[in-house]
């Protein structure tokens, strides 16, 4: 119940104004509810000619100021007492009339109000969604990369789908019953006490039994639940492996394998699935009976006071009492339903604040300074990492200075750490000892928003999103004009090919940009940074997965595009940096080299390895 109350408070502040509307249209439902019921009794006592007992009239102030259990007695009468005096002025058949015209009003003001109640609780309940989508995923764009790496995808679009989906039909699709039947099991109980306090206090004496076998059905709901949503995160996530690796999967003949496994986790997630549904169909027949116990227990204790002719309720007080009682039931059936629904809700939800109460170790200096540009170096000073999950050195005691204007080729075998070292450039991540500086600032003091901007980035897989060539381009280019756009792409040697599409720069690239060759894909990416324009430039093994005739076209786009930029270039294939200021060559975490190409080629080391391995 406490991460019920946390998400409410969280969620549910902007619509207090809607809130506090759906609580007075439910007394005014309620309310309007009892006094169209309580048109019953006038009309029994006239159609059954039970008018010839003598009734005594009380003053309104003094039945006011009564004793609960008298007060209901002396109003009756009242009512009595009026209504006998208004057929012997206007007759039977007047008097009835009114009643049923009263009754028709009383029943539309009633449904209206319930309709009103349930109206200003659809601004609540889809507010509630968008909030929650909203926050997920503006948390999934502030975590760092590291988050992702120990998270599968398709988990988290699980999470932010089934689960979020799971919320709103379970949680605030129950917020209107928690917020209605309090307020109607209150008036009805009122006016079952102001009826017949005696009938109340021997009826009410059998409800904790209800709730305790309610209790008990719904009991382990909650982990039930939670292992049926983490079952669909497990389905999203061998759908999203194999979309992304559908050409291996055929190349290896793989579909049985493939199949036999997702059969295995949707039969998981059927039985599961099961056990819980099975548990929710059991909730109505169960309150059901339970409903027509207390009834039944009302009805055979208020039927042996009448016939034993006791004054204390006759047979249209006691009819009436009877459709309050039954009235009362179904808010506790609700009641019931959202027993079920909150902890399978809260299942969903506790794993959706997985996301947004993880921890993001990037953190913005409290005073964080701002940088315009960069003029002088960007300094590692013996920087060191590790990944928060492992005991591995990835980077050990880096020291490196590069200087605006130069070039900086980062080469090494596999696993050296060329990647993460650029990484911690732009603060992906942050060094678990040792500062990195630009400009003498530490960049931990920057603001990260400034800082990033001074980066452009071209990675191996270019990152393209399903949208139009000239949006792809001007991505993180506030009010790009197509001629800017169009004068990066020339630069980047993609003007040519883009012509050449049906729509030109409007043409829509598809899914990661399926639609466009391997070459085609990384001359956008460039013509992206180019566009951007950042002093900084960091290459991460752009040409690597080219064909010889693409390496060569983009090799040429790159060069025009590093001739006025700092550049950091993590290369393979060592012949794209023959001509870089200075070559850093990575070991094991290690700088174990470092100089021009010509230079390190002399001392038949690292460096001269990986060139004669490359030269064969």
């Amino acid at each position: 119940m406490k991460g019920f109350m946390r998400m409410m408070r969280r969620y549910i502040a902007p619509f207090r104004k809607y809130l506090w509307g759906s609580v007075i249209l439910n007394i005014l439902s309620a309310v309007f509810n009892i006094f169209s019921f309580a048109m019953i009794v006038p009309m029994l006592r006239i159609l059954f000619r039970m008018t010839d007992k003598t009734y005594v009239f009380t003053p309104w102030n003094e039945v006011w100021h009564m004793p609960l259990k008298d007060m209901g007695g002396s109003f009756m009468q009242n009512i009595y007492y009026s209504l006998e005096a208004n057929i012997a002025v206007h007759g039977e058949v007047r008097v009835l009339l009114a009643l049923c015209i009263f009754l028709v009003v009383m029943t539309a003001l009633k449904t209206a109000c319930y309709f009103g109640s349930s109206a200003v609780m659809i601004p609540i309940r889809t507010g509630i969604v968008k909030s929650l989508r909203m926050e997920i995923y503006n948390k999934i764009l502030s975590l760092p990369l590291g988050f992702f790496s120990e998270e599968r995808k398709g988990d988290i679009i699980a999470r932010m789908s089934g689960d979020v989906q799971e919320v709103e039909n379970s949680v605030a699709g129950s917020l209107e019953m928690l917020i209605k039947n309090p307020i109607l099991i209150f008036i009805y109980f009122v006016a079952l006490v102001f009826i017949s306090w005696q009938m109340t206090a021997f009826t009410i004496v059998f409800a904790p039994i209800m709730i305790w076998v309610m209790g008990v059905i719904g009991r382990n709901l909650k982990r039930q639940s939670l292992d049926v949503q983490t079952l669909w995160s497990e389905v999203m996530s061998q759908v999203e492996e194999t979309l992304g690796g559908l050409r291996i999967v055929k190349a290896f003949i793989a579909e049985k394998k493939m199949s036999g496994r997702f059969e295995n986790v949707t039969e998981a997630m059927r039985k599961k699935t099961s056990r819980v549904t099975m548990r929710q169909a059991l909730a109505h027949p169960v309150s059901e009976f339970l409903g027509t116990v207390l009834i039944t227990i009302a009805l055979f204790f208020g039927g042996t006071l009448i016939l034993k002719g006791n004054s204390v309720i006759d047979a249209p007080i006691f009819l009436y009492y009877m459709v309050i009682l039954y009235s009362i039931i179904n808010p506790i059936k609700d009641f019931a339903k959202a027993g079920y629904s909150i902890p399978k809700g809260m299942a969903s939800m506790e794993r959706i604040n997985r996301i947004l109460d993880a921890k993001n170790p990037i953190e913005e200096s409290p005073s964080p300074k701002e940088i315009a540009g960069f003029s002088d170096r960007l300094s590692f000073d013996h920087v060191s990492f590790r990944y928060p999950d492992g005991t591995k050195m990835i980077l050990d005691d880096i020291s490196l200075d590069i200087e605006k204007g130069k070039t900086i080729a980062i080469v090494g075998a596999s696993g050296a750490g060329k990647t993460t070292l650029v990484d911690l450039i732009p603060r992906f991540y942050d060094p678990e000892s040792g500062v990195i500086s630009i400009d003498g600032i530490p960049i931990k003091d920057v603001r990260i928003a400034g800082l990033r901007n001074l980066i452009g980035n071209v990675n191996q897989e270019s990152i393209l999103f399903n949208d139009t060539i000239f949006n792809n381009i001007a991505f993180g280019v506030e009010n790009a004009t197509m001629e800017q756009v169009v004068e990066a792409a020339k630069i980047a040697n993609a003007h040519d090919f883009i012509m050449e599409k049906e729509g030109g720069y409007q043409f829509n690239i598809g899914d990661r940009g399926v639609k466009l060759s391997g070459g085609q894909r990384q001359r956008i990416s460039i013509a992206r940074a180019i566009l951007k324009n950042p002093p900084i430039l960091i290459l991460d093994e752009a040409t690597a997965s080219l064909d010889t005739e693409s390496e060569k076209i983009v090799q040429e786009a790159l060069d025009r595009l590093m001739s006025t930029r700092t550049t950091v270039a993590i290369a393979h294939r060592l012949s794209t940096i023959r001509g870089a200021d200075e070559i850093v060559v990575l070991h094991e975490g290690k700088i174990v080299e470092r100089g021009r190409h010509e230079e390190l080629l002399a001392l038949g080391g690292h460096y001269s390895k990986l060139h004669d391995m490359q030269a064969l």
